[in-house]
């Protein structure tokens, strides 16, 4: 059986449509906030194979390092009907303990072999560890949380209750962790129930032409975008501010090789694993490349694995964009996802400088906290990204505010944060200014005040406030991120971008994210020559 063009077009679109209502359902019944209003959840569908053959609107960093989960849940388990992997070691196909992947084989009728997988990643606002809401300063993966291999969480259909009572004796809040859970087994069922139906209606063997047909699709749509980039090598080089622990800069450098249809992606040259958790393990940054390189593309691409075909990776073992275990990594997945982005768009932007931007705010201004609510006297813990400026384009201001990049969540909504957890809002604005000039502005910043009414432990995991977000073609830089505590006493700390700290109630956590990047040179500027 042949694929026709027209058809391709319809099945992209069903699997698509698959993934898509798995986030609605997961979004629907999530218990957290984290998920059910930040939005910080993922679902793909992958084939027979286990290579993704459609991915939902939902996050980057989750999506392109999820085909590592799913192949070593497939190695590691041999999943039945009705069985579900669950996962996290960032060592074992994870990217940082608190997102938790579940992996669902499906078996239509009269087949001995999935003909599908389908599977969901969820931020857990708490997955134990030293810190409440897992994402404070560390030193070893041991200290961030609760680790857990490929495993099967459910069996012929029904939880493992050993499995389940394991996993929620580790974290702080395990009402919420298995409310969540069951939302994101009820998504992978549902996408079960979907491809099944799809799968009854158009045979098995038109299904399996046109998984096959969306990968060599991807491939030759990637093949055709890089020729489209003139040959050469392009390098740039970016940093990190520290990790937490010492004051020194983390250079990421990377060279890009260009040649007809391929693409060789080098980081050599890049700082080695350091002390801190900022360390990215290595589907991270085949997840970073697989964005930057779709961006490439039009919107209506398949987001196949073919798309990565083209594309050779290297990624030094044991650097800080390919760390081995027992690096802390909780950082890594939030912050240095978003710094590859930053220097992989500014060697691209010497090739193609008519279309990449200037840099975006370039971090997610991690925020978590917790303690004992007063209302319940019972533990809490909260975990939320903070947007910042979107860089100047080519043709268009930045946008202002947004999540930009490796993150697509939303910030939390005012009404739902007080209404969750013991604090108050006292500031939510726009940081005015804090966009870069250019002949197109970079969008600005926010400012977020939150005021503690419980003393509570916290953590900031951030970046960019010594090296602003770069501008382009003459653009000027955003403005760097800042953080401020102000006590209850009005003494106010300024604190540095990556710290865990302790508060008592009545303190005010004052976060001003960075502007991005403005494009082009100033206008002013350009009559100041004029005359």
């Amino acid at each position: 059986m042949h694929s026709d063009s027209a058809e391709l077009e319809i099945f992209k679109n069903l699997f698509h449509s698959v993934a898509e209502e798995m986030g609605a359902a997961l979004r629907r019944s999530a218990f957290s906030p984290n998920i059910k209003e930040r939005r910080d959840y993922s679902c793909a569908v992958f084939d027979r194979q286990g290579q993704v053959v459609a991915m939902g609107d939902h996050m980057p960093v989750h999506l392109g390092s999820m085909p590592r989960s799913v192949a070593v849940a497939i190695e590691a388990l041999e999943l039945a009907p009705g069985d579900i992997a669950m996962l996290n070691d960032p060592y074992a196909g994870g990217t940082h303990l608190p997102d938790i992947t579940l992996v669902l084989p499906i078996f239509p009728i009269g087949v001995r072999k999935p003909l599908f997988y389908v599977a969901n990643r969820a931020h857990h606002a708490d997955i134990g560890g030293a810190q409440p809401a897992s994402m404070g300063l560390s030193e070893e993966i041991y200290q961030e949380g609760f680790r857990i291999p490929p495993v099967c969480l459910a069996r012929g259909g029904k939880i493992v209750p050993d499995v389940m009572a394991l996993l929620l004796a580790n974290v702080r809040t395990p009402r919420e962790r298995e409310g969540d859970l069951t939302a994101q087994i009820a998504a992978c069922r549902l996408g079960e129930r979907r491809l099944a139906e799809l799968a009854a209606k158009h045979g098995i063997g038109k299904i399996r032409v046109y998984q096959e047909a969306l990968q060599r699709y991807s491939a030759r749509l990637m093949e055709e975008a890089l020729a489209r980039i003139p040959d050469g090598i392009y390098r740039s080089e970016d940093f990190l501010d520290d990790d937490g622990y010492s004051n020194q800069s983390l250079p990421l450098r990377v060279t890009i090789e260009i040649r007809g249809r391929l693409a060789k992606v080098d980081f050599a040259g890049s700082a080695p694993a350091c002390r801190g958790n900022v360390n990215a393990v290595l589907a991270i940054t085949q997840s970073a490349i697989f964005y930057v390189f779709r961006c490439l593309l039009g919107e209506d691409v398949p987001a196949c694995a073919g798309l990565m075909a083209p594309i050779e990776i290297i990624a030094p073992k044991g650097s800080i964009v390919n760390a081995q275990p027992p690096s802390a990594v909780a950082a890594g997945n939030v912050e240095t996802s978003q710094r590859i982005v930053d220097v992989l768009f500014r060697a691209l932007a010497e090739a193609l400088p008519s279309r990449i931007p200037a840099a975006s705010s370039g971090t997610m201004s991690n925020l978590s906290f917790g303690g004992l609510s007063p209302r319940t006297a019972q533990p809490f813990a909260y975990y939320e990204t903070i947007a910042g400026g979107m860089g100047a384009r080519p043709s268009a201001d930045g946008l202002n505010g947004v999540h930009t990049h490796m993150t697509n969540s939303l910030n939390t909504p005012i009404e739902a944060l007080e209404s969750a957890y013991p604090v108050r809002v006292r500031r939510y604005s726009l940081r005015d200014g804090s966009g870069g000039a250019g002949r197109f502005h970079g969008g600005d910043g926010i400012i977020r005040e939150i005021e503690f009414l419980a003393e509570v432990r916290g953590s900031i995991l951030s970046d960019r406030h010594r090296f602003p977000p770069y501008g382009l073609a003459g653009g000027k830089p955003g403005k760097a991120g800042k953080v401020e505590l102000v006590l209850p006493t009005r003494r106010v700390l300024r604190l540095s971008s990556k710290i865990s700290f302790a508060a008592p109630a009545g303190s005010v956590l004052r976060i001003e994210t960075p502007g991005g990047g403005g494009w082009g040179t100033p206008r002013a500027q350009k009559r100041r020559r004029q005359t």
